[in-house]
């Protein structure tokens, strides 16, 4: 299939276009670089530098028979959202639908959307399910979930076929060495870890440790960036012949904060320091959720979500001078 990856050149985009490639399908990256990195770019892909808000530049790119759509193009850091809701609402949720909206006009109709276990907010119990209420606690949680209904909309009024893909909290680097950008300002804990073990930050926070799990500290459920791209291939594949899905992509497994720490101490030989500090609204203890329906309907499974796998694939990028095999 010809498929239009948006944000393409970014963290998870990257090792999405790699596993699509891979898979032997024909690749347009649309990408306005402002998260994404040159170095991302796989070389056997078309990139265009452009955002979904330019509509223009949508229904051109969208002329030249596109089969099906990735889409990874959204801002995601949940804190940022709460201050700056326009920027999102302009970008997840106008640029989406001028993406859709193109679509339709050129008979596009498979669309692979890359969703959040932020539309869940607290968990009301663990494992996290699909049939879990969606309860978004952040505006970006919220963008996510009125671009699911919006799809369920355009699947019943215009036949669009969707797979709505909610992963957990995405890690790692490709287990193979292919792809070295990294990710642009993280706010996610291991990008931190790492950045501290590099030496780039003298120490890190840890958002408490009271709660009421093993060690005090909040338990989080990772998804190596490798298995999520297994996933949107699978995804992309399966809706070639089968109706539109939803799942979550996870493990089943958390890890705490000092699990992470710990194991980052041991994969890369140094000292994380931290520093304790207090709860950050809107952090629940634990989030684990199952990706039994993923199973079922993609046959897929995480191959290398453990911690371990994760934190020796991100020390390669990191610090990339020493062999850690």
């Amino acid at each position: 299939m010809k498929v239009l990856v948006t944000g393409g050149a970014g963290y998870i985009g990257s090792h999405v276009v790699l596993y699509l490639v891979e898979a032997g399908h024909e690749v347009v990256i649309l990408d306005d670089m402002s998260l994404g990195c040159l170095e991302n770019i796989h070389d056997q892909a078309e990139f265009i530098e452009g955002s979904t808000l330019d509509e223009a530049m949508l229904d051109n790119v969208l002329s030249k028979n596109i089969d099906a759509v990735v889409h990874l193009a959204a801002f995601k850091a949940a804190g940022e959202s709460m201050i700056h809701p326009e920027k999102y609402s302009k970008n997840n949720l106008n640029g989406t639908t001028n993406l859709l909206n193109a679509m339709m006009k050129h008979n596009v109709m498979t669309f692979v959307f890359s969703s959040s276990a932020a539309v869940y907010g607290y968990p009301e119990y663990l494992p996290v399910d699909e049939d879990h209420p969606l309860k978004p606690i952040n505006y970006y949680g919220y963008t996510k979930l009125a671009v699911e209904n919006m799809l369920k909309w355009y699947g019943q009024l215009k036949g669009l076929k969707f797979a709505a893909l909610r992963y957990f909290n995405a890690a790692g680097y490709d287990v193979k060495r292919r792809v070295f950008g990294l990710e642009k300002s993280p706010q996610n804990l291991l990008p931190i870890v790492m950045e501290v073990a590099t030496g780039q930050r003298k120490t890190m926070n840890v958002f408490g440790n009271d709660y009421k799990t093993k060690d005090g500290t909040g338990v989080r459920d990772y998804i190596h960036v490798n298995d999520l791209a297994s996933a949107h291939v699978k995804a992309l594949e399966y809706l070639q012949d089968n109706d539109s899905f939803t799942v979550n992509l996870a493990t089943g497994e958390g890890y705490s904060v000092l699990d992470v720490i710990h194991e980052a101490e041991a994969v890369t030989e140094k000292k994380i320091n931290y520093t304790i500090v207090d709860r950050r609204p809107g952090d629940p203890a634990e989030l684990i959720a199952t990706s039994k329906q993923a199973n079922v309907i993609l046959n897929w499974a995480p191959q290398f979500s453990d911690l371990n796998t994760i934190l020796k694939s991100m020390w390669n990028v990191y610090n990339p001078e020493e062999n850690h095999d």
